[in-house]
């Protein structure tokens, strides 16, 4: 198949021999299934084949709120014609909605694929970890100073429960004279 065939333009030519955008994704992106999906919803919306759709049932709705309206009293809170106002539907909004879906599901299934990848970031943070990690250390037994003590453990990947216990004395010892646990609120409490 000859270049002129696939109908690219020169400026996507380029872009593509630029090696600005990761062109491994793009094509990722561009043979997903749901991608033939995402263009035929985008050009529907950018050639304006529905727009008269939109405009007639929109139109339908206000002759049938002002049917309404000219009928019957008006109420503050009438759900009936807060009902017609709701269902009226901007032919922007829907497309965005639904051209959104189809990009999220794209975008997703294509991470999940490269969850594993060396190049990806892993997907627990370390905000998570020291969490996770904090949650282990309050499950041990004894003082605060035991508590903090075995999470610097965990995040020096020392095991808190492999060591004697003259080593955790001689660490608590330790932890005593830093900062971070003399002028932690933890330094002032005492575990029940």
């Amino acid at each position: 198949m000859e270049l002129t065939e696939l109908h690219l333009s020169d400026g996507m030519v380029e872009l593509l021999k630029s090696g600005r955008i990761n062109n491994r994704l793009l094509c990722e992106i561009a043979t997903h299934e749901d991608f033939v999906t995402l263009m035929t919803n985008t050009e529907i919306y950018v050639d304006g084949v529905a727009t008269s759709h939109f405009q007639n049932f929109n139109s339908l709705l206000e002759v049938l709120r002002g049917q309404v309206l000219s009928q019957y009293q008006l109420v503050e809170e009438d759900t009936a014609l807060k009902a017609l106002e709701a269902m009226q539907i901007q032919e922007e909004d829907y497309f965005c909605q639904v051209t959104h879906r189809t990009w999220d599901t794209i975008l997703h299934a294509i991470r999940e694929t490269h969850k594993d990848d060396t190049d990806s970031a892993p997907d627990d943070s370390n905000a998570m970890k020291l969490i996770k990690d904090a949650k282990k250390a309050l499950a041990v037994p004894g003082s605060y100073l035991d508590v903090f003590t075995a999470l610097m453990c965990t995040q020096l990947q020392i095991r808190y429960e492999k060591l004697s216990e003259q080593e955790r004395t001689v660490l608590k010892n330790v932890m005593k004279k830093t900062p971070a646990y003399k002028d932690s609120p933890l330094s002032r409490m005492k575990r029940r």
